[in-house]
Order: C-alpha cells, then sequence, then structure tokens
C-alpha cells in the first residue's frame, strides 16, 4: 500500500478503525460511502473491503490522493474506489447522488468544518438514512451541529468519533 508522506497525514488508529467498522457493518453492505479528508485512503479503501458498493475518497493535497490513486491500483479496485484530488468544498459541489455514509477526518487543529456539514444537506448529498462519522481530538468539545443530531459518540484515547444524523429542518 502507498503511504503518501508529509505532515499533512494523520491514519486513523487501528483500534479505532476497527471499532468504526464493528459500529458501522450493519450499514455498510451495498453503502455509498464518502471518505473525506482521507489521508491515506485507508478508511475508503476497508469501507470497500467490507462490502460498500462505491466508495469515494476526496483529498485535497495532490501527492496525497496521488497516493491513494495508487494503492486503488494496486489493489485493482477501481470499479469501486474513487478518488478525488480537491478541497472538500469543490469536492462536494462535484458529487451526485446520496451517500449511505460519509467519514471526516480533517485535521485536529483547523476549525469544525461547519461548512462542510451545511454542504451535505445543501446539495442533498446525504441519503434519508445516512450518518456522517466525523472523527476528531478526544479534547474538542463539539458544538451544536445546525440540521444534525449527534446520536453517538465513542472515545479511544485521543481520538473520538461522533455519529450524526441528518433532521429535517422543519
Amino acid at each position: 500500500m502507498s503511504s503518501p508522506k508529509g505532515e499533512n497525514v494523520r491514519p486513523t488508529p487501528g483500534r479505532v478503525k476497527e471499532a468504526l467498522f464493528s459500529i458501522l457493518s450493519p450499514r455498510l453492505e451495498d453503502a455509498r460511502f464518502l471518505d473525506l479528508f482521507s489521508g491515506t485512503g485507508a478508511i475508503g479503501l476497508e469501507a470497500a473491503s467490507r462490502g460498500a458498493s462505491e466508495v469515494v475518497c476526496v483529498e485535497a493535497h495532490r501527492e496525497t490522493a496521488a497516493a491513494i490513486s495508487e494503492t486503488v491500483d494496486e489493489l485493482r479496485v477501481g470499479k469501486t474506489v474513487k478518488v478525488v484530488a480537491a478541497p472538500f468544498e469543490r469536492a462536494l459541489y462535484r458529487l451526485e447522488g446520496t451517500f449511505d455514509i460519509v467519514f471526516a477526518d480533517p485535521p485536529y487543529a483547523s476549525e469544525i468544518p461547519l461548512k462542510m456539514f451545511e454542504l451535505l444537506r445543501e446539495r442533498k448529498l446525504l441519503d434519508p438514512e445516512a450518518v456522517v462519522v466525523f472523527e476528531h481530538s478526544a479534547r474538542t468539545i463539539l458544538p451544536e451541529i445546525p440540521g444534525y443530531r449527534c446520536t453517538r459518540e465513542e472515545v479511544y484515547g485521543d481520538v473520538a468519533l461522533a455519529f450524526f444524523d441528518p433532521v429535517d429542518r422543519s
């Protein structure tokens, strides 16, 4: 597996990844899976290996996205996994259809990307039964996210996973 170099890549720890997929397993079969701030692509590739019908990995850093593409080629999963080299805003404007699962792992030092949550709804990219999983530092207290309800939060050492369901604004 090609591994991107640089400080902009912080892979999700193995035990967090295992816990994530244990939680998501009932939803994965034939799911459309969106991996935002993809980094190494490991989460999206794991989703594909566990039955997701389509995976889109979005990564803003070109070199990092190229490394994910190399891995996709090496694993021969190009029919299932698509790599988009673009900032999340631009990628979300380009994507079509709805996703069943969205996983977002932005840099911990950055602000909570409220725009990401907003665009997912505005662009109607979420299936009504979708879940948005947001990885963040366990030290970060998440604000309320308009249009979403946090249904679960799990903490694994320094890493936390927050699970959001979209809610009707009316």
